[in-house]
């Protein structure tokens, strides 16, 4: 089970291809060959890099919905639009999808966040925006794992 973490400035070359972290690629180090594959956030304007262990378990989630429910069917046609599938090069870089870039409005600067299985990449200034918004993070926490220690409990 992968664990990533870590919060990482980084700048894209000219071809749009940003060089991994060393600090992601120990934490990816039996991922790396897999290759992964990089798609739109579906909350924010970020994108969201997906070892390929974890795409395969967010496939077989979304496999489980039954296609004959529009929104479900709806669901999949968005979610799975601009899925590309990526690799590292000999250099250790990534080369990013110029539409998917285009999405999440990243320029040469960006921020790479370690996000337990996966990795969201912000364009720098989208990732300030984010965490300028106003979030009650007590009520959110006690909204969101407050029912996990309840359930803990029983």
């Amino acid at each position: 089970m992968l664990n990533l973490l870590g919060e990482y400035d980084l700048r894209l070359d000219a071809k749009g291809r940003l060089t991994l972290p060393a600090g992601l690629r120990k934490q990816l180090d039996g991922e790396l060959q897999k290759g992964f594959v990089i798609n739109r956030d579906v909350f924010k304007p970020c994108l969201v890099l997906y070892p390929m262990a974890e795409w395969e378990q967010t496939q077989s989630m979304m496999r489980r919905l039954n296609r004959f429910v529009e929104k479900n069917l709806e669901f999949i046609r968005r979610f799975m639009n601009g899925a590309t599938q990526v690799e590292l090069d000999p250099s250790d870089r990534l080369l990013l999808p110029k539409a998917l870039m285009d999405y999440a409005g990243i320029g040469k600067d960006i921020k790479m966040i370690g996000m337990m299985d996966r990795v969201e990449i912000w364009s720098r200034e989208g990732h300030a925006k984010m965490q300028r918004e106003k979030v009650d993070l007590t009520a959110l926490a006690e909204d969101v794992m407050g029912s996990l220690g309840n359930a803990d409990a029983q």
